[in-house]
């Protein structure tokens, strides 16, 4: 507190004018009792005490200058005045002075030298001592008179006095410029080092947020909320890169779910992302110029421009990042600067969410296989026992009772033991097929086929083999021949018409229709059963696959579909299904003509 006290009574010079009201205020006082105790001639004595009063009035002007604020071209002025009146000074006491020999207030005309080159450098120097100097001359031509040899000594000191300090004075003043330039690039940086690391932790707290879950829909929650409160958007998707096709992961904002919704596929050129995949940002400014075929339907949301960053994964572009306002022009540099860092940092997360959804799908699908394998190896089991359990019963009935039954009851059993046994032939035979299509060892003989001839041969079969569900044909027109595989078709057709059979109603239809247009063969197999659900109706073609109807699944492997499938695949075409559930099923074989 006493040093605090202290510091608040005692005055203590801060700028150069400060000092130089100090260095007057002292020499005031010096000056107050030289002239009181010289002896002065009387002619002299009044002027002194003039000199001294007039130097008074100056310390006190200047030092109420210092009190005042002035703008710049009004403190050169002041100051200016203020060294032609310590030069008025110094030059009076120079005079009054003069009377005596060898006296030593004649080098006071030094000091406004000092002065004017502290103040305004060489320039000011050498103008007060050509200033001075003459002055001095004045006083010796009017006082004691000129003394010839002191003359070039005091000419040549006060320019060299002037011209030393003045130099100084402009090196401090130049090396006080660069400080004053380095302070400001150093603050400068600064600042800017400041931003960036501002930027880079909001750039890794959006990024943190996406990489949040592994779950894409709760990551990219997280990922909007941080990404809305740091660079606010209309709409914003993360595109990934498939191959030559740009898949949307996620969008959020206007027509999220209409415009380019997540799992929408487009053909990756002539899009945006082929400048994105050369890992620069992309600024569209305006989107009325239309540079892509998107651009339309972004205008049709009310959009204008749009911000896209490459998902760089080290240096490999995976997809893009874009950001859309409603705005013409509506990104800083700042943003475009943010959004290209966010690129590089998001692009991770999205790698580990694609991944985990890849791997999730995968086991998903080998936990799908190993239930259909499981329902295959309990359904071929079923199967297998129930015909192999006929076979043994009616062999050993024929066996044990030879002699007992009569000839339609040996017969009847030397029939079932056919049938079952041919139940077996075609159960072994669908999955020796199927390996035989997985190794890739599924043989095809190809020749020309007579369709028309092969689906009356296949509808008269199937009226002879069981009578109660009539089977007919409906060929439109003439069919023309195919190159294929007879027997491999033949098994196709087979396969779809015992199908059909199966699932049709007591005394109900199976229609085999066949005909030609543009360049194709259509055969088609309806029937009138309880058709087929909407989300079974890709499972059916799959190994093992089943569809579940009203009134319960009948007898089956599950690979009849599967391997006519691939069959009708092999031959160019293709085999599907339409379905309405309760009002059957038509299953479609198309097939290329000719060739």
């Amino acid at each position: 507190m006493p040093s605090n006290g202290w510091r608040s009574v005692i005055w203590t010079p801060r700028r150069q004018g400060e000092w130089l009201v100090l260095m007057r205020v002292a020499l005031v006082v010096v000056a107050v009792i030289t002239v009181a105790l010289t002896s002065f001639p009387p002619s002299y004595t009044p002027w002194a005490w003039v000199v001294v009063g007039f130097f008074a009035i100056v310390t006190v002007v200047s030092a109420a200058l210092t009190q005042v604020m002035l703008d710049s071209v009004a403190r050169g002025r002041a100051r200016a005045l203020l060294i032609v009146c310590d030069a008025l000074v110094g030059i009076g006491f120079v005079a009054v002075f003069s009377y005596q020999v060898g006296q030593p207030y004649r080098f006071l005309y030094l000091v406004p030298i000092a002065e004017a080159a502290l103040r305004f450098g060489i320039v000011g120097g050498i103008s007060a001592a050509i200033g001075m100097v003459g002055a001095t001359f004045v006083v010796d031509a009017l006082g004691p008179g000129f003394t010839w040899h002191t003359i070039p000594s005091r000419v040549l000191v006060g320019l060299l006095f002037g011209l030393v300090i003045g130099r100084l004075r402009n090196s401090l003043a130049a090396e006080r410029q660069i400080a004053m330039a380095r302070a400001a690039e150093a603050e400068r940086l600064r600042d800017e080092l400041g931003h960036r690391a501002d930027v880079l932790e909001a750039a890794n707290r959006v990024a943190r947020a996406l990489a949040s879950s592994l779950e894409l829909a709760e990551a990219f929650g997280a990922f909007i909320r941080e990404l809305r409160g740091l660079v606010p958007f209309a709409r914003t998707a993360i595109v990934l890169v498939e191959g030559d096709t740009a898949t949307t992961m996620a969008t959020a904002g206007a027509g999220a779910e209409e415009i380019f919704p997540p799992g929408n596929a487009g053909p990756l050129e002539g899009s945006v992302l082929e400048q994105v995949l050369q890992g620069r940002i992309v600024v569209r400014r305006d989107l009325e110029q239309r540079e892509y075929p998107e651009d339309d339907l972004l205008l049709k949301l009310g959009l204008r421009s749009e911000l896209v960053a490459p998902l760089l994964l080290g240096a490999r572009p995976i997809g893009m990042l874009t950001l859309s306002r409603d705005l013409p022009d509506a990104f800083t540099d700042d943003e475009i600067e943010l959004v290209a860092l966010l690129g590089r940092l998001v692009a991770t997360a999205v790698q580990n969410i694609r991944s985990y959804e890849s791997e999730r799908r995968r086991v998903e699908e080998l936990a799908r296989l190993s239930a259909l394998r499981a329902d295959f190896v309990s359904l071929v089991s079923h199967e297998l026992r129930s015909p192999m359990a006929a076979v043994i019963g009616a062999a050993r009935t024929l066996q044990e009772r030879w002699r007992m039954l009569s000839a339609p009851q040996r017969e009847s059993f030397l029939a079932l033991i056919a049938d079952e046994t041919d139940r077996l032939a075609a159960l072994v035979g669908d999955v020796l097929d199927t390996s035989r299509l997985e190794a890739g060892t599924f043989s095809y003989r190809f020749e020309q086929v007579d369709l028309a001839r092969l689906v009356a041969d296949a509808v008269e079969l199937a009226g002879l083999t069981q009578q109660d569900v009539r089977v007919v044909a409906a060929v439109n027109g003439t069919l023309p021949e195919i190159r294929g595989d007879r027997a491999r078709l033949r098994q196709v057709l087979g396969n779809l018409i015992d199908n059909a059979v199966k699932y049709s109603p007591e005394a109900g239809e199976v229609e085999v229709g066949a005909s030609a247009s543009d360049g194709v063969v259509r055969i088609s197999v309806h029937d009138d059963g309880p058709g087929i659900p909407l989300e079974h109706q890709t499972r059916i073609f799959e190994k093992f696959g089943r569809a579940e109807v009203p009134g319960g699944s009948k007898p089956g492997s599950g690979l009849g579909l599967f391997i006519a499938r691939s069959i009708a695949e092999a031959h160019g075409g293709t085999l599907e299904v339409n379905s309405v559930p309760r009002e059957g099923a038509t299953f479609v074989v198309t097939l290329p003509a000719g060739g």
